[in-house]
């Protein structure tokens, strides 16, 4: 058989094929695409089962970033995403608004924990009073991940450098970060901001900085480090133990909200990020391929199947939900 005989029945064979799956009505499924915080990668997971369960003809694609990316794989990359979910509520309205969405939602809380494992250096003796002692022993290995991509990165100097204020010590911030990379501090009048250039320059193999923060789960697992900053819902979810902070400091009240406000980050482009109660975000981008399953898949979130996962699951669910700007009306019923 020449080339061109067996080309020719290939392309009849697959064309039969083609028409035999239409007849049946046999058809691709529908992707509906997610760029979502790291730090909601097991929750999403399973409200993706959820979804996918009522909707079998559509495959939930999960994308998981530190925060800020994922906000700009919609606004800088040129993606098509058709939810995007984010660490950081107030990153959807100072990254997304008014060109890529004009409503958020507010979902789920979280805190700050130190999170180690039991083979960790001094995990016998290590509590809310003397975690940054042990933190600062030159033999002990800690990270947190990039201030310019994560907002648990930005959330970890907030709270060393809160951390200096509840305990009078003048030098949590600088012995466990300023001396160990090229980050900075300037204080005035009480109030404090920190500086993370885009090139952060780790100097000791004592602090290591990684994209997201789920991104040093394995490493502490592991012994390649023996402390990191982590959500507390993370810290759970991966069977961590972790250090529970003190309330002043791991940014999870609002009743300490203005102690909070004392604290700024200003991240590599020049923006000013300040400390304030942890709270997540959703949208569905204006240009979303599939608008109205996306809205379903939000709604999924924030109705009580979704609530139960993230209780489950160590992240607090916002109840009900809090809606901003111009929420679509299928979801107005769910948000106050």
């Amino acid at each position: 058989m020449s080339n061109k005989t067996a080309l020719r029945s290939t392309l009849v064979g697959l064309t039969i094929l083609i028409l035999l799956f239409g007849a049946l009505g046999v058809q691709a499924k529908t992707n509906l695409k997610v760029f979502h915080a790291g730090s909601l990668s097991i929750p999403f997971k399973q409200v993706e089962e959820k979804f996918e369960s009522n909707h079998p003809d559509v495959d939930v694609q999960l994308e998981a970033h530190g925060s800020v990316v994922a906000v700009r794989q919609v606004t800088e990359v040129g993606k098509r995403g058709d939810v995007v979910a984010v660490a950081d509520y107030s990153l959807i309205p100072s990254m997304m608004e008014p060109n890529y969405t004009d409503f958020y939602l507010q979902f789920a809380q979280n805190r700050m924990v130190v999170a180690y494992n039991e083979e960790s250096k001094y995990s016998e003796r290590i509590n809310s009073d003397n975690w940054y002692n042990i933190l600062a022993d030159p033999k002990v290995r800690f990270g947190f991940s990039n201030p310019n991509m994560d907002p648990c990165g930005y959330r970890s100097p907030m709270v060393m450098q809160l951390a200096e204020l509840h305990y009078f010590d003048s030098e949590v911030l600088d012995k466990l970060v300023i001396a160990n990379s090229s980050i900075s501090v300037n204080e005035e009048e009480g109030k404090y901001e920190i500086s993370t250039p885009e090139a952060l320059k780790p100097k000791t193999d004592q602090l290591s900085i990684r994209n997201k923060s789920v991104d040093l789960v394995a490493l502490v697992q592991s012994g390649g480090l023996d402390y990191a900053f982590e959500y507390m819902s993370v810290a759970k979810q991966h069977g961590l133990k972790f250090v529970t902070l003190p309330r002043q400091i791991d940014l999870s009240s609002t009743k300490y909200s203005e102690t909070y406000k004392r604290v700024a980050v200003r991240t590599a482009d020049g923006k000013v990020k300040v400390a304030k109660p942890i709270v997540y975000g959703v949208t569905v981008p204006s240009n979303a391929p599939h608008p109205e399953l996306a809205k379903e898949f939000v709604e999924l979130i924030i109705s009580e199947q979704g609530q139960e996962i993230f209780t489950e699951l160590g992240q607090p669910p916002i109840v009900p939900a809090r809606g901003y700007g111009e929420v679509p009306s299928a979801l107005e019923d769910l948000v106050e």
